[in-house]
């Protein structure tokens, strides 16, 4: 006889969804909103930074590479098969390929997903502002001729993200505005993210090459004493 606590195992187990695993992986604060800021900049740090890069490369490769194929795209049916998708296009690619172009390949398909994602209401159906913030990085991260536009809708969503997040939470979600608002200084003055130049064999301009020596990217740079998202 299966025994009770067995049985409400089997339950969880059989009520887990195929893009779980990379959700619990990039969100260690689960769902709860009365997580410490402190615990939570940590999260941050590390997910955004590249601290999680050899776990990254050593769980998920095939699903990354899986999902470059368009082998998962009918996670996108469901808001949190949505975001976990943007996740390996947006995120995991840049851990699997880090310095390698195929590290920005995904973009336009990750940016694809945010958009009908907006548009479809997956996005506002997002319960956490992390989950939201992550949702919304193609925006920022797919350069394209509509790029400064959708960094304006970036910024505005972030905002929006931060007055919304518990009080205590509400700096880190500030700075991650603001965050946007220095991209979209940089794609202002250059129409790209020059610190990939190298890794797409492009050219530099003058005024990139002053840029890129200075190193203070938005990307990497603190803000507020948080730390900022990926690029």
């Amino acid at each position: 006889m299966i025994s009770m606590a067995n049985g409400v195992d089997m339950m969880v187990m059989n009520d887990r969804r195929e893009w779980d695993d990379v959700l619990d992986f990039w969100f260690p604060e689960g769902r709860s909103l009365d997580i410490e800021a402190a615990a939570h900049h940590a999260h941050w740090r590390w997910r955004m930074q590249g601290g999680a890069d050899d776990e990254i490369i050593a769980r998920f490769s095939g699903l990354t590479e899986t999902a470059a194929h368009g082998r998962l795209d009918h996670w996108a049916a469901d808001p949190h098969g949505r975001l976990a998708l943007i996740i390996l296009l947006d995120q995991f690619s840049r851990s699997v390929w880090r310095d390698d172009p195929r590290a920005f390949a995904q973009d336009p398909h990750a940016l694809s997903l945010v958009r009908e994602g907006i548009a479809n209401g997956h996005f506002a159906a997002l319960e956490t502002p992390w989950f939201q913030i992550v949702f919304g990085l193609p925006l920022g991260h797919c350069e394209g001729p509509d790029h400064l536009e959708r960094i304006d809708l970036l910024i505005e969503l972030r905002t929006a993200i931060a007055a919304g997040a518990p009080a205590h939470l509400q700096p880190i979600y500030a700075s991650l505005a603001d965050q946007a608002r220095d991209v979209r200084k940089v794609i202002a003055a250059f129409g790209r993210h020059p610190h990939r130049n190298e890794i797409l064999n492009r050219d530099s301009t003058a005024a990139e090459k002053d840029y890129i020596a200075k190193g203070r990217f938005p990307h990497k740079k603190a803000f507020r004493g948080h730390s900022g998202s990926a690029s």
